[in-house]
Protein backbone atom coordinates (compact mmCIF):
# COMPACT_ATOMS: atom_id res chain seq x y z
CA UNK A 1 0.00 0.00 0.00
CA UNK A 2 1.43 3.04 -0.84
CA UNK A 3 -0.57 6.01 0.19
CA UNK A 4 -0.15 9.64 -0.49
CA UNK A 5 -2.07 12.85 0.63
CA UNK A 6 -4.22 14.42 -1.72
CA UNK A 7 -3.37 17.55 -2.47
CA UNK A 8 -4.19 18.75 -5.74
CA UNK A 9 -6.40 17.59 -8.63
CA UNK A 10 -3.51 15.62 -10.41
CA UNK A 11 -3.41 13.52 -6.90
CA UNK A 12 -7.43 12.93 -6.64
CA UNK A 13 -7.47 11.54 -10.31
CA UNK A 14 -4.62 9.15 -9.01
CA UNK A 15 -6.25 8.10 -6.22
CA UNK A 16 -9.79 7.28 -8.15
CA UNK A 17 -7.52 5.56 -10.71
CA UNK A 18 -6.77 3.54 -7.86
CA UNK A 19 -9.81 3.44 -6.62
CA UNK A 20 -11.11 1.65 -9.55
CA UNK A 21 -8.40 -1.05 -10.04
CA UNK A 22 -9.62 -1.99 -5.86
CA UNK A 23 -12.71 -1.53 -6.64
CA UNK A 24 -13.89 -5.45 -6.52
CA UNK A 25 -11.22 -5.94 -3.27
CA UNK A 26 -12.60 -8.77 -0.34
CA UNK A 27 -13.34 -7.68 2.59
CA UNK A 28 -10.60 -8.20 4.77
CA UNK A 29 -7.87 -8.08 2.79
CA UNK A 30 -5.18 -5.15 2.33
CA UNK A 31 -6.99 -4.12 -0.92
CA UNK A 32 -10.10 -3.62 0.90
CA UNK A 33 -8.15 -1.30 3.30
CA UNK A 34 -6.75 0.42 1.10
CA UNK A 35 -9.99 1.29 -0.38
CA UNK A 36 -11.25 2.39 2.80
CA UNK A 37 -8.03 4.68 3.27
CA UNK A 38 -8.46 6.37 -0.38
CA UNK A 39 -12.21 6.66 0.27
CA UNK A 40 -11.11 8.86 3.81
CA UNK A 41 -8.33 10.77 1.57
CA UNK A 42 -10.60 11.48 -1.18
CA UNK A 43 -13.73 12.87 0.59
CA UNK A 44 -11.54 14.60 2.89
CA UNK A 45 -10.17 16.42 -0.16
CA UNK A 46 -13.35 16.83 -2.13
CA UNK A 47 -15.27 18.21 1.21
CA UNK A 48 -12.78 21.30 1.14
CA UNK A 49 -11.98 21.71 -2.27
CA UNK A 50 -15.61 21.61 -3.22
CA UNK A 51 -18.22 22.14 -0.30
CA UNK A 52 -21.54 21.27 -1.12
CA UNK A 53 -24.15 23.76 1.14
CA UNK A 54 -27.56 23.77 2.54
CA UNK A 55 -30.06 21.56 0.04
CA UNK A 56 -32.89 23.16 -0.98
CA UNK A 57 -35.76 22.82 1.57
CA UNK A 58 -38.75 21.98 -0.46
CA UNK A 59 -36.78 19.48 -2.73
CA UNK A 60 -35.16 18.05 0.69
CA UNK A 61 -39.15 17.85 1.10
CA UNK A 62 -39.78 16.36 -2.41
CA UNK A 63 -37.06 13.76 -2.21
CA UNK A 64 -38.57 12.61 0.58
CA UNK A 65 -42.53 12.27 -0.56
CA UNK A 66 -41.10 10.70 -3.70
CA UNK A 67 -38.68 7.88 -1.52
CA UNK A 68 -41.73 7.09 1.24
CA UNK A 69 -44.45 7.31 -1.52
CA UNK A 70 -45.97 10.40 0.07
CA UNK A 71 -48.63 12.98 -1.91
CA UNK A 72 -49.10 16.23 -0.06
CA UNK A 73 -52.16 15.43 1.74
CA UNK A 74 -50.08 13.20 4.09
CA UNK A 75 -47.98 16.22 4.86
CA UNK A 76 -51.14 18.07 6.46
CA UNK A 77 -49.48 16.43 9.88
CA UNK A 78 -46.71 18.45 9.54
CA UNK A 79 -47.43 21.21 7.61
CA UNK A 80 -50.67 22.26 7.96
CA UNK A 81 -54.00 22.18 6.17
CA UNK A 82 -53.65 21.06 2.29
CA UNK A 83 -53.56 25.26 1.38
CA UNK A 84 -50.85 25.86 3.86
CA UNK A 85 -48.89 22.33 2.36
CA UNK A 86 -49.84 23.76 -1.33
CA UNK A 87 -48.27 27.22 -0.60
CA UNK A 88 -44.78 25.31 0.83
CA UNK A 89 -44.06 23.39 -1.92
CA UNK A 90 -44.72 25.97 -4.18
CA UNK A 91 -42.66 28.44 -2.44
CA UNK A 92 -45.32 30.64 -1.85
CA UNK A 93 -44.81 30.40 2.01
CA UNK A 94 -41.65 29.59 4.03
CA UNK A 95 -40.77 26.65 6.39
CA UNK A 96 -42.02 28.14 10.19
CA UNK A 97 -40.10 26.54 12.77
CA UNK A 98 -42.54 24.13 14.20
CA UNK A 99 -43.06 22.68 10.64
CA UNK A 100 -39.23 22.36 9.89
CA UNK A 101 -39.39 20.16 14.01
CA UNK A 102 -42.64 18.18 12.81
CA UNK A 103 -41.05 17.32 9.69
CA UNK A 104 -37.78 16.37 11.31
CA UNK A 105 -39.45 14.38 14.18
CA UNK A 106 -41.94 12.55 11.74
CA UNK A 107 -40.64 12.52 8.13
CA UNK A 108 -37.00 12.21 9.36
CA UNK A 109 -35.46 14.95 7.00
CA UNK A 110 -32.29 16.13 8.51
CA UNK A 111 -32.63 19.55 9.98
CA UNK A 112 -29.85 21.37 7.85
CA UNK A 113 -32.04 20.16 4.90
CA UNK A 114 -34.93 22.17 5.71
CA UNK A 115 -33.12 25.20 8.19
CA UNK A 116 -32.09 27.48 5.34
CA UNK A 117 -36.14 29.10 4.78
CA UNK A 118 -36.62 28.80 8.05
CA UNK A 119 -39.16 32.02 9.57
Amino acid sequence: MNIQPIHNEADLDRAFARLEELWAAEPGTPEADEIEVLSILIEKYEDKHYPIGPSDPIEAIKFHMEQQGLTPRDLEAYIGSSGRVSEVLNRKRKLSLRMIKRLHEGLRIPYESLMSQAT
